[in-house]
Order: structure tokens, then C-alpha cells, then sequence
């Protein structure tokens, strides 16, 4: 049904969001993190199955825990990640591209053969690295 009158529509920032961590799992403060398919967070890793959600501000060690046990926090933005090597190194003409999340700390040029995740998009590119940002 159409409005009648104001609304007061609550907001939040979108920069950040505190997600259920998966059964042991442990999850590295800096590192990439991605959702699962059963909604809880998880290190990146290749698979095609996982959505990448942005960087892990904190360390969270659910390792003897169950799903939803502990939470992390995730902060979206543009952060700096490790680059794949060989064929798959990001260069400065794949900014603006989607990179694929190969671990929890890299990133790489294409899928995989289809075996990975998009981790984001390419902001930049030098030596330490990848500039991935995550929306």
C-alpha cells in the first residue's frame, strides 16, 4: 500500500555489518572474508559458491564453536590484497575489472576455469598488491 504520509525510514551506514561466523572456522583480522552458501562467514577460498563481503577488521575463532557461535565484523570499502602470480597477475589494465578470490589474502585475474568467486572490483593496482573494493 502507497504512502499516505512521512515515513520515518531507518538507516544504516552500509560501510560495515557483523556477520554469523560458519562451525570451526577461524577468521584473520585484515583478511578476505565471504559468505557461504548457508549464510555464515567464512575465510575466502577458491570455490563458486561463496560471495566476498569485504575485509575482517577483527580476528574471530569459532574453531570449536557452531554456526552463529561468535560473530565478525566486516567493512566494506577498498582494500589492499595479495596478487596471483603467472596468468592470473591483476596489472594496471584490469582496473575497473572483476578480480577472484583465490585464498583469504589473494586475489586473481579470472576464475579459474570457472573454480572461483568474484572477490570485487580492481580499484588499483602496485607492487604489494591489489586494491579490491567491495560494495
Amino acid at each position: 500500500m502507497a504512502l499516505t504520509a512521512d515515513r520515518n525510514t531507518p538507516a544504516r551506514g552500509g560501510s560495515g555489518l557483523s556477520l554469523a561466523v560458519a562451525a570451526a572456522t577461524i577468521i584473520f583480522a585484515g583478511s578476505l572474508v565471504c559468505r557461504n552458501a548457508a549464510g555464515n562467514a567464512v575465510p575466502g577460498s577458491t570455490s563458486t559458491t561463496l560471495k566476498a563481503l569485504g575485509m575482517a577488521s577483527e580476528r574471530v575463532d569459532n574453531s570449536a564453536g557452531l554456526a552463529g557461535d561468535d560473530h565478525v565484523q566486516i567493512e566494506k570499502g577498498v582494500y589492499r590484497f595479495g596478487n596471483s602470480a603467472s596468468t592470473d597477475l591483476i596489472t594496471i589494465a584490469d582496473i575497473g575489472n572483476d578480480c577472484y578470490v583465490v585464498d583469504d589474502q589473494t586475489v586473481a585475474k579470472t576464475s579459474g576455469t570457472n573454480t572461483r568467486s568474484i572477490a570485487g572490483t580492481v580499484f588499483d593496482v602496485d607492487a604489494d598488491g591489489v586494491w579490491v573494493q567491495f560494495a
